[in-house]
């Protein structure tokens, strides 16, 4: 018997009157899975997982949330989820533990399995330290622990995680990544939002959505490996910006952008753009330290999709 997927959605849709924000969205995301969900601002997730969250009705199409239809048993939907919000939900006037406290009996009704769930998350997350400060008082990266604590203390199925790192040193991003995997290997499903490019690396699967629409849905290789609108040339030279400023107007790029200490040049055909963008450069005189081809990345794809779709990023 084939195994139920935790979110399902078949020609999800909302409108706000003429505008359509999320347009016949088709998603399959399995149990465990941890699914990313890439777009640019205004795009469509925070729609979607409010929809999936059942607190924004559709205006058409359906979809399950671990088995129960968003639609008609939506009550079911919120007590087999977790939600983290971008801004961490947490009240800042309270400590630490009295946010934790408010969340378990939110979720759970027994006191003494309320009290027990406390404590195996603040010995997970590691929140023992900082349990009697004031919320306001904590770093970014501990108000995200705490986040992330008050979200799954009553252990849902599915988590809901909208930009959980955004804001945060890259030390706390990679602990909460840490933290992710752990819940996914324990049978967490986990659907995050994110705008790091790396981050959707990590992923199980990922989509692009872009003014409502599904553009790309798969595994982060498998994006890259059917990625055939351009090929990339990466180029490390001297003065970068510079370099960038002279090829940006050159009628073979398609796309250009500066990563670290290297240009990621799209063209249609890397064999053919490579000999005359060197010559071009060495005539410009500019000291060429390695170019050759490269696998696209996500963020090369993310770029390519959004300005296929009619805009840039």
């Amino acid at each position: 018997m084939k195994a139920m997927n935790a979110i399902e959605t078949n020609q999800l849709t909302k409108t706000f009157g003429k505008v359509t924000a999320v347009n016949s969205l088709n998603l399959s995301i399995e149990e465990s899975e941890i699914f990313g969900f890439l777009g640019p601002n205004g795009a469509g997730k925070s729609t979607t997982i409010r929809m999936l969250c059942g607190i924004l009705e559709p205006t058409s199409g359906t979809a399950t949330v671990g088995g129960y239809d968003i639609a008609t048993e939506a009550d079911k939907v919120k007590t087999s989820i977790g939600y983290m919000s971008q801004s961490f939900g947490l009240y800042h006037d309270l400590t630490a533990g009295e946010n934790l406290m408010f969340y378990s009996k939110l979720y759970i009704p027994d006191k003494k399995e309320a009290a027990q769930r406390r404590e195996e998350i603040i010995e997970t997350i590691g929140l023992g330290k900082y349990i009697k400060y004031l919320t306001a008082n904590l770093s970014g990266g501990w108000k995200q622990r705490l986040a992330l604590a008050c979200a799954v203390v009553h252990r849902p199925k599915i988590l809901f995680l909208d930009e959980p790192t955004a804001g945060i040193d890259p030390v706390s991003r990679r602990i909460m990544w840490d933290f992710l995997y752990n819940l996914s290997r324990e049978g967490m499903t986990l659907f995050v939002t994110t705008h790091y490019m790396e981050e959707a690396e990590r992923c199980n699967k990922i989509g692009f959505i872009w003014e409502g629409n599904l553009v790309a849905h798969d595994t982060p290789q498998g994006i890259k490996d059917n990625f055939n609108l351009y090929q990339i040339i990466k180029i490390h030279c001297e003065n970068i910006n510079v370099v960038f400023q002279i090829l940006q107007r050159h009628e073979l790029i398609k796309d250009l952008t500066i990563y670290g200490d290297a240009l990621h040049i799209a063209v249609d055909s890397a064999e053919e753009a490579m000999p005359i963008l060197t010559d071009f450069l060495k005539e410009k005189s500019v000291v060429i330290h390695e170019i050759n081809t490269i696998s696209p990345s996500i963020e090369d794809v993310f770029v390519a999709l959004s300005k296929q779709s009619g805009q840039g990023v």
